[in-house]
């Protein structure tokens, strides 16, 4: 109550600045992630961050965007200026205010992530998109409610522990399985249980250079990061494999000369259950049309083979779009810390994070590791 896009960026810039040990002063870039797409009159954003210190006033900042994924987007521009060297501390920005617009406006905002010349008349506007995308899945694979309401319960029951989560609340399978007047249909099989919520957050972090990073309380580093950009309309790709995320995983993996088997968990993108059941097949988790049958399986469970979303993803923590990159990224690092809290996940080493913008279009993998 009460906050607005600046006291947003202001607040969490300070904790990472004082988290990381440093002064503003040393701060050599900023980095801010903000979609906006109509959600803020304030539509240039980053000087913004120069108010939670004047030491910061003549740094070089930055606003990028690459729609849901703008908070990757962010991370990995500031990785790219260390490397460049550039800079040895970059502090990162994600922010995104949208419940202030009506209800209408949302939907035609989060639309602008799709390609409106085939998706701008969808209705329930980016729900709709991927509403048609579940419907499609069911029709090549069977009916996967199942599946869909499997996730959105382990997700819910995974957020009640996240102090961070905008709904700490275990809604149970039965009811993420029943429509309901609470849990209707919003768009083809997908309910309300099925979709991420509409947030107001931002979330930051300082990256650091090794050298950098030598004298730091913690250090957790990046075994790789990977970008790819696939297609904007989905008619020209086949929108069931989100081949986008796969590539991704498939470069990260090679990069840090890792499998997925040597990961403690993954934090992935349920902007929509049918989002992560198809994420578990691109990342290799399952086979085609098997995503399903792994939900119900409880090897994504925090318990399982493999822990998909530990945190209780976007589907209980909320999906501010510009800072969800930066969430996950910030929750990836604390599972790696030790320092998660109720959502630890044990003996955490090595930690992989996706973090998709539209339909499988902006596809960001990062692979990090505890150094220190």
């Amino acid at each position: 109550e009460g906050e607005t896009v600046e006291s947003l960026i202001v607040a969490v810039a300070r904790e990472a600045i004082a988290h990381a040990g440093i002064s503003a002063a040393d701060v050599d870039e900023i980095v801010l992630g903000h979609f906006n797409a109509g959600f803020s009159p304030q539509d240039f954003t980053a000087s913004l961050v120069l108010q939670a210190d004047d030491a910061l006033r003549f740094k070089r900042a930055t606003r990028v965007e690459n729609a849901c994924a703008t908070g990757s987007a962010a991370v990995h521009q500031g990785i790219r200026a260390i490397r460049a060297g550039a800079a040895r501390h970059v502090l990162v920005v994600g922010v995104e205010q949208m419940t202030r617009t009506p209800a209408a406006e949302i939907g035609a905002n989060l639309l602008k992530a799709s390609y409106l010349p085939d998706d701008g008349d969808t209705p329930a506007g980016f729900a709709g998109v991927f509403g048609r995308i579940a419907s499609a899945y069911f029709q090549r694979h069977g009916d996967q409610s199942d599946g869909l309401a499997a996730i959105a319960a382990k997700n819910h029951a995974n957020g009640v522990a996240n102090p961070y989560a905008q709904m700490q609340k275990d809604l149970g399978f039965d009811f993420c399985r029943t429509e309901s007047e609470k849990n209707p249909f919003v768009a083809g099989p997908l309910k309300r249980t099925d979709c991420s919520l509409v947030s107001d957050g931002a979330a930051a972090l300082v990256l650091a250079s090794a050298d950098a990073a030598a004298s730091a309380p913690r250090a957790i580093g990046f075994r790789a990061v990977t970008h790819v950009q696939d297609f904007l309309p989905m008619s020209k790709r086949d929108i069931l494999r989100f081949e986008g995320c796969a590539e991704a995983w498939r470069q990260a993996l090679a990069a840090a000369g890792a499998q997925l088997s040597d990961l403690s968990f993954v934090e992935t993108h349920d902007c929509f259950t049918i989002a992560e059941l198809i994420e578990y097949e691109a990342m290799g988790l399952a086979r085609p049309g098997e995503g399903g049958r792994l939900a119900l399986s409880g090897e994504a469970a925090k318990g399982g083979r493999l822990p998909v979303n530990p945190s209780g993803g976007l589907k209980a923590k909320g999906h501010p779009i510009g800072a969800t990159g930066v969430s996950m990224h910030v929750l990836t690092a604390m599972q790696l810390a030790g320092e998660a809290g109720g959502i630890q996940v044990p003996g955490a080493t090595l930690g992989g994070l996706f973090n998709m913008g539209g339909a499988a279009v902006a596809n960001y993998v990062s692979i990090l590791e505890r150094r220190r």
